[in-house]
């Protein structure tokens, strides 16, 4: 048995268009942010709600599938492992953000610009080792709102 285990299996709904950006090398690598909602009765019987947001990056092939047929309100499974990363930005405050780095992806809403083969599951069979040449965001595109 392992003694450690880094996974995340989310299923939830885009919340913009993914950003598609390209490393100094010419890897691409897509960002997005997923919602996923919690539900549940309270103790008055009134049903409750709880919007989730997790940052997405995905790489290589799966940026290419991402960027190519994802869109705002797209729904999707995806697996993968969190990654924290810090910077410290123009001002001189250090700043976090933890990412989910997407190695399984699939495709869960009917879309008729897509290949039937995108309900299928995408796995990402290269390495991961470019994920700390991840883009330093630039606070511009991080307002906390992903939509």
């Amino acid at each position: 048995m392992p003694s450690c285990v880094n996974r995340v299996v989310l299923v939830g709904n885009l919340g913009a268009d993914p950003d598609t950006r390209f490393t100094p090398t010419g890897t691409q690598v897509v960002t997005a942010n997923l919602a996923t909602d919690d539900t549940w009765t309270d103790h008055q019987g009134t049903k409750r709600q709880r919007t989730e947001w997790h940052r997405l990056v995905l790489w290589r092939r799966l940026a290419e599938i991402a960027s190519q047929y994802l869109h705002k309100g797209s729904r999707v499974y995806i697996e993968g492992r969190l990654h924290s990363r810090s910077w410290e930005d123009g001002e001189g405050h250090r700043n976090y953000l933890t990412e989910i780095v997407v190695s399984d992806l699939r495709i869960l809403d009917a879309s008729a610009n897509g290949p039937a083969e995108l309900d299928l599951l995408y796995a990402q069979s290269e390495s991961q080792a470019e994920v700390s040449v991840a883009s330093t965001p630039n606070g511009s595109d991080d307002d906390g709102l992903p939509f």
